[in-house]
C-alpha cells in the first residue's frame, strides 16, 4: 500500500478525540487506509456487518480496539450510541473512526450528535508527492487509486463508469433532487467552464433551471467532492474586484474524460490546458498545507482591469500570492506582472510556479516547479 500523507494527521487527531471521521470522495482509498490501521471494521452497507455491530455493540465499543465504521451515514442509529459510549469516558480517546463520502446526511448526523466529540480528516485521492514521478500521469488520469494513474488502460474508462455510478445511485440517495441525466449535463457543463468564474444564471438557462436550483445542485457536487468553489478575494483597494468563485473539478481525470481527453497529445492541443493545470496545481498545493496540518485559506484575485492571481492563501499569519504558468520558461514579466498585482493586497510571498526545475529565490519572491513548492511547504521553508 502507498504511503499516504494524511496519516499523520489522522493520528494526530486519534490521540486528542474519541472519535473521527475520514472523509473524501467514493474510491479514494478511505478504506484501504483504516484498514491497514488494524481495528475492528463494519461496513454498514451491508446487513450482515449491521447485526454484528447492533448485537456485540457493548463489548465491542467497551473493548480496546479501534472500531472502523464505514459509509456511517447509511445507519443513522449509530450516531446516538456513539454519543451515550463516548460520554460514558470522555477521557479515551481514539476509540472510532468513521468513514464516509461526506453526503449531507452524514454531517447533519455529525453536527447533530458529535459536536465537539469528533474531528474530521480529508483524505483525497492519491497525489504528486506520494506518486514520485507520476505527475504527468496523475495530471491526465487523475488520482483516483483504480483510475490508471497506478499503470494498466483503465483510463477514461473507470472515470465515465465512477460518474454513471454518482448521478444514478450515491448523489440521488444522499438527497439531490436531479434527474440522472441532468445531473450528467451540468457535470458536461462544469467541465466547460473549469477555471471560469462561476455564472449560475447561464448555467441555469441552459439547463432550464433557476439560478438558485443550480447553485443548490452545486452544493452537492461539492460535497461530494467533485468540484471546488474558490472564492473571490475582498480588500479594500482602490480598484473594483470580482466577487464571484471560480469553479475548479477537483481531480483533473475526471475532467479530462469528460472532455474526451484520453492522451497527454490530446491535451496539450487545447486551448484551454492552462486552466486545466492551474486546477491540477491548486488541488496539489491545497492538499500539501491540509497534510502538513495547516492552517489556511484559500481566494484567488482579479480586478475590474484584468490582473489576476490564480491563487492566494492565507496561511496562519502571511498571505501568499501564486501564479501558475504551464511553461518551462517564464518571462521577466511574468514576475513583474505577479508583483504588482501583490503589491495592492500587500501578499507577504509571491510564487510563480511554472516547470522550470531550477529554484530560484531572491527575497519574498520565488520562481519555483509545482515538486520545489510542495517541497518548501512540507519542510517549512517558506515561513
Amino acid at each position: 500500500m502507498l504511503a499516504r500523507k494524511i496519516t499523520a494527521v489522522l493520528g494526530a487527531r486519534q490521540r486528542s478525540y474519541p472519535a473521527v471521521a475520514l472523509v473524501g470522495p467514493r474510491q479514494c482509498g478511505k478504506t484501504t487506509l483504516a484498514r491497514s490501521l488494524g481495528g475492528q471494521y463494519f461496513d454498514l452497507e451491508q446487513e450482515p456487518d449491521r447485526l454484528r455491530l447492533d448485537l456485540g455493540w457493548e463489548t465491542i465499543a467497551d473493548g480496546h480496539e479501534l472500531v472502523i465504521l464505514d459509509e456511517a451515514q447509511t445507519w443513522p442509529e449509530v450516531f446516538p450510541r456513539l454519543r451515550g459510549t463516548i460520554d460514558r469516558d470522555r477521557r479515551r480517546n481514539g476509540r472510532f473512526l468513521l468513514l464516509g463520502s461526506v453526503s449531507p446526511s452524514l454531517m447533519v448526523r455529525v453536527s447533530e450528535s458529535l459536536a465537539g466529540r469528533l474531528a474530521v480528516v480529508e483524505l483525497t485521492p492519491l497525489l504528486q508527492s506520494e506518486l514520485g514521478n507520476e505527475s504527468q500521469r496523475l495530471w491526465l488520469c487523475g488520482g483516483y487509486p483504480d483510475g490508471g494513474v497506478l499503470g494498466g488502460r483503465r483510463f477514461p474508462v473507470w472515470q465515465h463508469n465512477y460518474l454513471d455510478l454518482l448521478t444514478q445511485r450515491d448523489l440521488p440517495n444522499w438527497g439531490l433532487p436531479a434527474h440522472a441525466r441532468t445531473t450528467r449535463r451540468l457535470l458536461q457543463m462544469l467541465a466547460a467552464v473549469h477555471g471560469q468564474e462561476w455564472n449560475a444564471s447561464q448555467v441555469g438557462k441552459s439547463l432550464a433551471l433557476s439560478y438558485h436550483t443550480v447553485n443548490s445542485y452545486l452544493d452537492y457536487l461539492e460535497g461530494a467532492f467533485l468540484v471546488r468553489r474558490l472564492p473571490a478575494y475582498q480588500a479594500n483597494i482602490r480598484k473594483r474586484l470580482v466577487k464571484r468563485p471560480k469553479v475548479y473539478w477537483r481531480d483533473t481525470g475526471l475532467l479530462h474524460a469528460l472532455l474526451n481527453l484520453y492522451d497527454r497529445a490530446a491535451l496539450l492541443s487545447q486551448p484551454w490546458v492552462g486552466a486545466s493545470w492551474e486546477g491540477f496545481v491548486i488541488t496539489q498545493v491545497l492538499a500539501a498545507l491540509q497534510y502538513t496540518d495547516r492552517t489556511f485559506d484559500a481566494y484567488y484575485l482579479r480586478t475590474s482591469d484584468q490582473r489576476e492571481i490564480d491563487l492566494l492563501v492565507q496561511v496562519d499569519s502571511e498571505l501568499w500570492a501564486l501564479e501558475i504558468k504551464l511553461t518551462t520558461h517564464p518571462g521577466p514579466n511574468d514576475m513583474k506582472r505577479l508583483n504588482a498585482t501583490a503589491d495592492l493586497i500587500g501578499a507577504d510571498r509571491r510564487f510563480l510556479v511554472c516547470q522550470r526545475s531550477e529554484f530560484l529565490q531572491s527575497g519574498p519572491q520565488v520562481v519555483c516547479d509545482l515538486e520545489g513548492l510542495i517541497a518548501c511547504i512540507e519542510g517549512g521553508k517558506v515561513v
